[in-house]
């Protein structure tokens, strides 16, 4: 199999050279469209069913809302848990899905539930709903309102984030959910005098029905006139505290009973359960917008910066909004630090290559794996959804100097064989012969690299999330560099390596190099004079540095192949070391991780009050 692929490379170099330069170019557009995340996202699969109610104490919310909800819940196709948190007017019930299932199906399972949840609900209870389509990951951006006029009350900076802020950022593609927080919810209060309720023989469920019933809209068909239809409706909506303090609650002998005879009605704010503050002096409005799940977190917070820029013009004067947090940073440094990590490992292997290697043609052909393996692993990653973030662009990083490996094999040994050949055989034989010879082995070596990150893949919960992400793409990487080791290298070293020259070519350059070698190593010197004749036969690509480290390497090669118990002795030495050292290292699950920007929130316990 490896050989045909060598022989249809090597015969169809044109169409070799396409398909590699399609696949970079597939690559680098995959690239630009991965998801960046600082770290991989290791939330639970999770559905989230919120249910606000008003007035009910922890112990009723659970009895009539949470546990009606948690009931229904139950035997949906997937489930692995059920939790629940009951406080005073909410109930939030968690429902945990088995990992690799996908979200949109869970949450159609839930949605179909729900309708059983709501039947068994008492009327005037509370309306469950699903959360955001989002995880743990999904806060991307915090702001907060800033009103350098000193002219509007908290109510009115939160109905700016209600009505104006809020729909307007909903609007931004990758925006599933913008929450607010802090100030006060605009509502119209009527607060009921008990003794007026007594002498005009009313009860405040009567005020309350009266209310809800005359605040409704209603249409009556349609008349006909002059050959028309005139949509008839009667409108009822109360848009102020005068509308709301004409309602008629009752009429008495003729006299009519109006709300404002038993209430007095005011502009007022929702119950809050909690406050944002700035810098700990004065309270502020914010908002908090929370990204789609899947979705590129630089993305949608570039997007939805752009759109706050527009939002700040048709604020009112002297109001503006002030961003204090965004994920874009975190995701910024991370993702350019392993960029740079790359980068550098890329620059140093092509470096090393030059000199090792001794020209640069084997040098490009051998270098242009990296790019070629990184390229293909980027497809894959897109078309898996791996997004590019801490774990999965460090996996590259640690395999840039094994992405070489194969090609190097197959470069140098086309470079021995060219360099042996005294037939004068086409160089296109040569070079599928040459290939032919380490194809296999090449092939096996890589495939054992790759096994070796199986039991990555094993991995389960939190820590398989983090760190199969690294397993794919080392895993994608490596058998990128196999592709280009055994259908481009053959191609690209028939296209550009070619066979060396006599060694009296460069024999002023060499010799220029033996004479500055041979002023700090005088040993080396003497003995390049003496043994010129078993390395021109032995070694016949063998460049300066690699002849400066077999210099050195040789005498202790020898020493161990003479005495081997003194090697094995040694390695033992080294593997008891390590044996003690080991307990002693300490163990965490990530590094310590120094974001640079500090968010405080303060929990107090639930019976303290808000004041």
């Amino acid at each position: 199999m490896i050989d045909k692929l060598i022989n249809f490379s090597l015969r169809n170099r044109l169409l070799t050279i396409v398909l590699a330069v399609l696949v970079m170019a597939a690559g680098y557009y995959s690239y630009t469209r991965l998801p960046v995340d600082a770290f991989p996202d290791v939330s639970p699969n999770l559905v989230q069913v919120f249910t606000e109610t008003e007035g009910l104490a922890p112990e009723e919310v659970e009895k009539f809302i949470t546990y009606p909800v948690e009931a229904s819940m139950n035997g949906l196709p997937g489930v692995v848990n059920i939790r629940s948190v009951s406080n005073f007017g909410l109930s939030v019930v968690n429902v945990y899905f088995k990992d690799g299932m996908d979200i949109y199906f869970a949450r159609q399972l839930v949605g179909e539930r729900l309708q059983e949840a709501r039947e068994q609900i008492p009327e005037g209870f509370g309306e469950p709903a699903m959360g955001p389509i989002s995880t743990g990951m999904g806060l991307v951006l915090f702001y907060y309102l800033e009103d350098t006029t000193g002219k509007y009350s908290l109510t009115e900076l939160r109905s700016m984030q209600d009505w104006i802020i809020k729909p307007n950022l909903q609007t931004v593609p990758g925006v599933t959910e913008v929450l607010g927080i802090g100030g006060y919810e605009k509502q119209y209060h009527v607060v009921v005098d008990p003794t007026a309720l007594l002498r005009y023989d009313l009860t405040i469920n009567e005020v309350i029905d009266t209310l809800e019933a005359n605040n409704v809209n209603v249409g009556a068909q349609f008349i006909e006139k002059n050959s028309e239809e005139y949509v008839v409706r009667s409108v009822g909506l109360a848009t102020s505290i005068e509308d709301i303090e004409e309602i008629v609650l009752k009429s008495t002998d003729g006299t009519p009973v109006h709300v404002r005879d038993v209430a007095n009605v005011e502009i007022g704010g929702a119950i809050r359960r909690g406050l944002q503050t700035r810098n700990g002096m004065m309270e502020v409005v914010s908002g908090q917008v929370i990204k789609l799940f899947g979705t590129n977190s630089s993305t949608v917070i570039q997007a939805v910066e752009q759109r706050l820029a527009e939002i700040n013009k048709s604020l009112p004067e002297g109001v503006y909004i002030r961003p204090y947090y965004d994920q874009k940073t975190l995701v910024a440094a991370c993702v350019a630090t392993v960029t740079s990590a790359l980068i550098q490992g890329i620059v140093l292997v092509v470096a090393v290559l030059l000199v090792f290697m001794g020209g640069f043609r084997p040098s490009l052909v051998v270098g242009m794996a990296i790019p070629f393996s990184v390229l293909f692993a980027c497809i894959a990653m897109g078309y898996w959804g791996i997004s590019a973030n801490l774990m999965s662009l460090g996996g590259l990083a640690i395999a840039i100097g094994m992405l070489v490996d194969a090609t190097i094999v197959v470069v140098e040994n086309v470079d021995r064989v060219m360099h042996e050949d005294e037939t004068g055989e086409r160089r296109i034989h040569l070079v599928r012969r040459a290939c032919a010879e380490v194809g296999r082995p090449i092939a096996f070596a890589t495939a054992i690299i790759i096994l070796v990150f199986l039991p990555l893949f094993t991995l389960q919960g939190v820590e398989g999330k983090t760190f199969r992400p690294l397993a794919y793409t080392v895993s994608l990487a490596m058998l990128g560099s196999l592709v280009y080791a055994i259908v481009i290298a053959p191609t690209m070293s028939d296209l550009l390596m070619r066979r060396r020259k006599a060694r009296g070519a460069g024999k002023s350059r060499a010799s220029l190099f033996r004479r500055v070698l041979g002023i700090a190593f005088p040993r080396l010197r003497h003995a390049s004079s003496h043994r010129g004749e078993i390395e021109s036969r032995e070694a016949p690509r063998e460049v300066l540095p690699v002849r400066v480290i077999l210099f050195f390497y040789r005498p202790v090669v020898d020493l161990f192949v003479r005495a081997r118990i003194l090697a094995v002795a040694l390695s033992l030495a080294l593997v008891v070391l390590g044996v003690l050292v080991f307990p002693r290292l300490g163990s965490e699950f990530t590094p310590e991780l120094e974001e640079g920007t500090i968010v405080v929130r303060l929990t107090m316990a639930p019976s303290i009050s808000l004041r």
